[in-house]
């Protein structure tokens, strides 16, 4: 088994991750499914330290030791990026690898609702986007960059663990900041990036209370803050940040973050009807003055009833993002049903769920 060989089969299916692992076969996710790769034996002990020794630096298999974790980028010159993920289960090394593509998707080519070219253009606030592993938010973070890139001139720095997407100067200048190589943490990080003159901050992922806190006092002092949260609505992203304080901060972090927030996206990933590629379904969460208002009242339990009817700004909840798929045909009902708050809603009539 060559390293090289699956990476480069990973680019020719269109497979978005590869999964090694000791004791079975290397496994794709294509269109959101494993398979496995015909033909191909079970890995090795010895197969997965020569791959996972192919693909790092001596100094990462130095932070692998000490952390039994670790996070890199790997390039292969005309084909991908991959972001890799080496861990350990069972006392054996396994790696989880995700093909990041050199040229970064429009937001036009995502299928993305139109509100993202708007969000992506604020001129200050806070952004999320928001869904379980693997639904494309990097990607989303990513198209929302270049859109930025291609039509003004700001000076964008992002914070990432591991830098993904490789950007090229455009209109905009860009700094990319490894987590790790170039910075030791996102909080440390954003306590310095306020003086190097940042126009847009990307923060990879909001993961601790003191990331948090320092986005949204980024956000407060007029720049635009971009970054991520691995929760499955955007109702639940607001609930989540305001929940890492402690109680008698919350209040005051209710009030800063109704005042900065501009719009929560939540997608998921969808496989279409045609049986090739994803569609993505998303949920969309803007700062209106009633958002605002709900979000400072702590009634965030309002949230799905008042974008339901918030049409008219942009806003619509999952289920309805999925009507409108289903409508369109591009994904079946049965691929839609799993991810509805409500199925027997999802195409205005009642819908009987698989038995």
């Amino acid at each position: 088994m060559k390293i090289e060989e699956l990476l480069h089969l990973m680019v020719e299916k269109g497979a978005s991750d590869l999964h090694l692992r000791v004791m079975r076969p290397p496994t794709l996710r294509i269109d959101g499914v494993l398979e496995v790769v015909e033909g191909m034996p079970n890995i090795t002990p010895s197969d997965l330290k020569e791959a996972f020794e192919h693909v790092t630096t001596e100094s990462q298999r130095e932070r692998f030791r000490n952390e039994l974790e670790l996070d890199l980028a790997y390039s292969i010159r005309g084909a991908a990026r991959f972001r890799i993920n080496a861990f350990i289960q069972r006392d054996t090394i396994s790696l989880a690898i995700r093909r990041v593509p050199f040229e970064v998707p429009t937001l036009d080519e995502l299928g993305l609702p139109a509100i993202c070219k708007t969000l992506a253009i604020k001129p200050r606030g806070l952004v999320l986007v928001t869904g379980r592993t693997g639904m494309g938010k990097s990607t989303t973070l990513a198209a929302m960059i270049d859109h930025i890139n291609k039509n003004d001139a700001r000076n964008i720095i992002t914070i990432e663990d591991p830098i993904e997407y490789v950007f090229k100067d455009n209109k905009s200048m860009i700094a990319q900041r490894d987590l790790g190589s170039d910075t030791r943490s996102f909080a440390n990080a954003l306590r310095h990036v306020l003086r190097q003159d940042p126009d847009v901050i990307l923060v990879g992922e909001m993961r601790d209370l003191e990331t948090i806190a320092t986005a949204i006092t980024a956000a407060e002092t007029g720049h635009l803050v971009l970054s991520t949260l691995h929760t499955p609505s955007a109702p639940q992203a607001i609930d989540r940040m305001i929940d890492v304080f402690p109680p008698h901060q919350q209040e005051q972090i209710r009030l800063q973050l109704s005042l900065v927030l501009e719009g929560v996206l939540s997608q998921v990933l969808l496989r279409r009807s045609s049986g090739r590629g994803r569609v993505a379904a998303v949920e969309i969460m803007l700062g209106t003055d009633a958002v605002r208002n709900i979000i400072r009242d702590s009634k965030i339990e309002q949230m799905p009833t008042y974008m339901q009817t918030g049409s008219q700004y942009g806003m619509q909840t999952m289920d309805q993002a999925l009507q409108n798929l289903v409508r369109s045909r591009l994904v079946t009902v049965e691929e839609a049903l799993p991810f509805c708050v409500k199925p027997n809603e999802l195409i205005g009539r009642p819908v009987l769920s698989p038995v």
